[in-house]
C-alpha cells in the first residue's frame, strides 16, 4: 500500500501536464482532471482504510532513508484530509465544468483553468503528505501559484485587485514560513518533522519560542486567524463561483492543518496553548460581528468563514486529544459545509444577478430546489441539531468544560453566541432572497437591513441565468455529503479521535516515520 502514497501527488501533476498538451480541446480537459480526481479519492479511501485498520504508512522517496530523504506520510489526520479534499475538488470541478458547457469559458478559460486547478490540487496533497517542513513548504508553494491563476480569471477590475492584495499577504506568509524553515534548520539540523520532535527540546527555551511563534504566524496568516484575516472578505468573493468555493473549502484549512501538525509534531508543549484560545476567541467574534453587518452573501460567508477557522483553533488550543479530535471531526464537516454554501451562492447569483440580499426576493418560488440546497447546509453551519455543525461544536465544548478554566467556560459561551449569530445571518440571507416576495424588494423597508454594508467594488446586478442541471447535481450531491457527515458522524468522529489520540505526545508519529533506528 505504500506504493500508493505518491499516487495522490503524482495523478493531479500529470494531469496538469496532460491539460497542457491539449489545451485546444476542452472535452479532453475535463475528461483529464475528472479522471485523475476520481482516482485520487479511490486511492485516498484505499489509503484511509488503510492506515485505520493497521497504523501510518510512510514512503520513503527514492530509498533513502528518514530522515536523510524525503518521506511522504500518511496517518489517519492526512488520509482523512485526503478523502475530504479530494472529494471536494472533484464535486467543485463537475460544478464548473456545467458552468463552462453553458456560459462558454469566460469565466474560467479551460486552457487555463483546468491546468491550474490540477496544480492546485497537487499542491493540496502535497501539504498532506509532506514528512518534512521543506516540502510542506512546497507543497503550500505549489497550491498558492496556481491560486494567483484562478482568483484573477477573467481579468476584471476587482479580481486584479483581490489578486494583488491576495497575492502579497501569501508572498509575506511564505516568507515568514521559509524563514522559519531555516532558523529550524540552522538550530537542529533537520527539517524533518519527526527528528525535529526528537530534537527540538535540546534548544534553549528562547529559541524555541522565537520558532514556535513565527511559525505560528505564518501557519495563521495562510488559516485566516484574526488578525491576521484580513484579507480574506475581499479577496475570495471576488474570484469565479467555484473558485471561491474550493478556495474557501480547503486553502484555509491546509493553514488550520499545518498548525495542527506544529502544535502536536513539534512543539507539543503547552506554552502558547492560552494565546491560542485568545485568538481562537477573537476570530469567532470579529468575524461573526463581519458576517452579520453584509449584505453580500458570498461576502457574509467570507466572515463566516474566519469565525469559523476560530473553533478550529480554539479544539487546537486546549491541548488535548479531545480538543484536537474534536478539531479535526470540524475541518471535516467545515470543508464539506463551507463549500457547498459557496456553490449554492453562485447558484443564487445565477437565478438572481446578484448575490445582495438588498436586492433579492421571491427565489423559493423561481427555484425552489435552490432554496433547499442553500437552507439544508446553513442549518448545518448554524449549528442546529442533529447536523454535524452541532456535534463538532458540542465535541469541542465539551473538550472545554473538561479544562474547567475561566478561558475555557469564556469560550464556550462565545462559541455558543457565534453560533446564534451564525443561524440568524443564514436566515436572514435566507428569508429576504428566498421567502420575500420579489414585488417587495423595491419598497422594503427595514433598519435592520438598510444598515448593511454592501461588497465594495460590488458589481451591478446582471441578468439572469439559467441553472444548468450539471451545477444544480454537484451542488446537491455536496448537500448530500454534507448531510451524510451527520448521518455517520458516529464512525467519522470515532476516526477523528483514534487521530487525534495518535497526535497526542510524539510518540506515535515519530515511531512511524523513523521506527527503531537511532534517533
Amino acid at each position: 500500500m505504500t506504493a500508493l502514497v505518491p499516487l495522490v501527488v503524482l495523478l493531479p501533476l500529470l494531469g496538469a501536464g496532460a491539460t497542457l498538451v491539449f489545451k485546444r480541446s476542452a472535452r479532453v480537459q475535463q475528461g483529464i482532471t475528472v479522471l485523475a480526481l476520481v482516482a485520487v479519492l479511490v486511492i485516498s479511501g484505499v489509503l484511509l482504510a488503510t492506515v485505520d485498520a493497521t497504523g501510518s504508512l510512510v514512503m520513503e522517496v527514492g530509498g533513502w532513508a528518514a530522515p536523510f530523504g524525503i518521506v511522504l506520510v500518511v496517518d489517519r489526520l492526512a488520509a482523512l484530509m485526503l478523502v475530504i479534499s479530494s472529494a471536494v475538488l472533484l464535486a467543485v470541478l463537475v460544478f464548473s465544468v456545467g458552468q463552462g458547457l453553458a456560459d462558454g469559458h469566460d469565466e474560467t478559460p479551460v486552457s487555463i483553468y483546468h491546468p491550474s486547478y490540477m496544480v492546485l490540487s497537487t499542491g493540496v496533497f502535497t501539504a498532506f503528505v509532506a514528512g518534512d517542513l521543506f516540502n510542506l513548504y512546497v507543497g503550500f508553494e505549489i497550491l498558492l501559484v496556481a491560486s494567483y491563476v484562478l482568483i484573477t480569471l477573467g481579468g476584471t477590475e476587482a479580481r486584479i485587485r483581490a489578486g494583488v492584495t491576495y497575492i502579497v499577504v501569501s508572498l509575506l506568509s511564505s516568507l515568514l514560513f521559509l524563514a522559519a524553515v531555516s532558523m529550524i534548520y540552522g538550530a537542529v539540523g533537520t527539517v524533518n518533522m519527526a527528528q525535529i520532535s526528537d530534537r527540538i527540546a535540546d534548544l534553549p527555551a528562547e529559541v524555541q519560542t522565537v520558532l514556535h511563534v513565527v511559525l505560528l504566524v505564518a501557519f495563521g496568516i495562510k488559516a485566516a486567524v484574526f488578525p491576521l484575516s484580513f484579507w480574506l472578505p475581499d479577496s475570495y468573493p471576488t474570484a469565479p463561483a467555484p473558485v471561491t468555493a474550493v478556495f474557501a473549502g480547503l486553502l484555509t484549512k491546509v493553514g488550520v492543518y499545518a498548525i495542527i501538525r506544529t502544535e502536536t509534531i513539534l512543539f507539543p508543549t503547552p506554552e502558547l496553548n492560552t494565546p491560542l484560545m485568545l485568538v481562537a476567541l477573537l476570530t469567532m467574534v470579529v468575524g461573526i460581528l463581519g458576517a452579520v453587518a453584509q449584505a453580500d452573501i458570498k461576502r457574509m460567508l467570507s466572515f463566516t468563514l474566519v469565525s469559523h477557522i476560530g473553533y478550529m483553533i480554539l479544539g487546537v488550543g486546549l491541548g488535548s486529544a479531545a480538543g484536537t479530535s474534536a478539531a479535526i471531526f470540524y475541518i471535516a464537516h467545515h470543508i464539506v459545509v463551507q463549500t457547498t454554501l459557496f456553490l449554492a451562492a453562485g447558484l443564487i447569483e445565477r437565478i438572481g444577478g446578484t448575490t445582495s440580499i438588498t436586492r433579492l426576493g421571491g427565489l423559493l418560488s423561481a427555484a425552489p430546489v435552490v432554496a433547499v440546497l442553500f437552507f439544508i447546509p446553513a442549518l448545518n453551519l448554524g449549528g442546529i441539531p442533529p447536523f454535524s455543525g452541532f456535534i463538532g461544536k458540542l465535541g469541542l465544548f465539551e473538550a472545554s468544560a473538561e479544562q474547567a478554566t475561566p478561558l475555557a467556560y469564556l469560550l464556550i459561551g462565545a462559541g455558543a453566541l457565534v453560533s446564534l449569530l451564525t443561524l440568524y445571518a443564514m436566515a436572514r440571507a435566507w428569508n429576504l432572497a428566498f421567502w420575500r416576495p420579489a414585488d417587495e424588494v423595491e419598497e422594503y423597508d427595514s433598519a435592520l437591513v438598510n444598515e448593511l454594508e454592501e461588497a465594495p467594488h460590488a458589481p451591478t446586478t446582471v441578468e439572469a441565468r439559467t441553472l444548468p442541471r450539471l451545477m444544480i447535481w454537484s451542488t446537491a450531491a455536496m448537500v448530500v455529503f454534507s448531510c451524510a457527515l451527520t448521518v455517520f458522524a458516529g464512525p467519522l468522529y470515532e476516526l477523528s479521535s483514534r487521530a487525534g489520540e495518535n497526535l497526542q505526545g510524539t510518540d506515535f508519529y515519530v515511531e512511524s516515520v523513523l521506527g527503531e533506528r537511532d534517533r
